[in-house]
Order: structure tokens, then C-alpha cells, then sequence
């Protein structure tokens, strides 16, 4: 009798839908962090231009179609369906290279380096909403 798993009767990988055909340590040559601190909510727009993505990894050059409009690293995240680790590694990389430019959020310089009550509640706000 021939077998069938959870998944139903072919058990394909058709059947779950897409998944990544790279594993995330692949994707960041087995970086588990990136060369410097990015915030989720840092913003990420494209400075290269489409000659430059030339020789570049997959990854590297969805990040960097995607950014032709401004995005964050958590909706480059969502938006790839990759993990935010991930995310954060190969954007570092882009902008190392100087393929993206981040804006990182600026705090209040009366805050003492606290963040935005005001931005975190935004992005409290819209987790709620996911």
C-alpha cells in the first residue's frame, strides 16, 4: 500500500507551496550577523545602477530591484519571505558594497540615545495589524 504523509497523497513540494531553493546560511555564506547594526526600521534605497547588479547574487539583486522604492529592512524581510536575520546580513553587505544607501532613524538628541516613543508605536501599531 503506498504511502501517504501529512502533506497528502503526492507529498511534492508542490504541494507547500513556494520555499526558498537557498537556505538562509547559504544566502549569507554562514553570517549569522551583519558587519554592522541595522534597525528593522532602517530605510534601504537602490544607488546602484542596473549595470552594477551585473555578477551579483540572486538575493542581492531582488533586495536591490525592490528598493528602487524605498523600503525597510523589516518589509525587505516580509516582502522576499525571508528571514530578518537574513535581511539584515545581505543589506549590510549592499551597502558595504555601495549598492543601497541606509537611512538609519534618527533619534531625539534630547532623548539621551532613547528611541521614538512615537515611531515605536507606530510599529507596535502595525504588528497588531499582521
Amino acid at each position: 500500500m503506498p504511502r501517504q504523509d501529512a502533506q497528502g497523497a503526492s507529498g511534492g513540494a508542490a504541494d507547500r507551496g513556494p520555499s526558498p531553493l537557498v537556505r538562509p546560511y547559504a544566502m549569507t555564506g554562514g553570517r549569522t550577523r551583519p558587519r554592522y547594526q541595522l534597525a528593522i526600521e532602517a530605510l534601504v534605497s537602490t544607488t546602484a545602477q542596473p549595470s552594477q547588479m551585473q555578477g551579483q547574487l540572486p538575493e542581492h539583486q531582488r533586495i536591490c530591484n525592490l528598493c528602487r522604492e524605498i523600503k525597510s529592512v523589516a518589509e525587505i524581510s516580509a516582502l522576499l519571505s525571508i528571514p530578518l536575520g537574513v535581511a539584515r546580513i545581505l543589506v549590510a553587505d549592499l551597502a558595504e558594497a555601495g549598492l543601497v544607501a541606509i537611512h538609519q532613524p534618527g533619534g531625539d538628541e534630547n532623548a539621551g540615545g532613547q528611541p521614538d516613543v512615537t515611531l515605536l508605536e507606530r510599529v507596535l501599531s502595525g504588528l497588531r495589524k499582521l
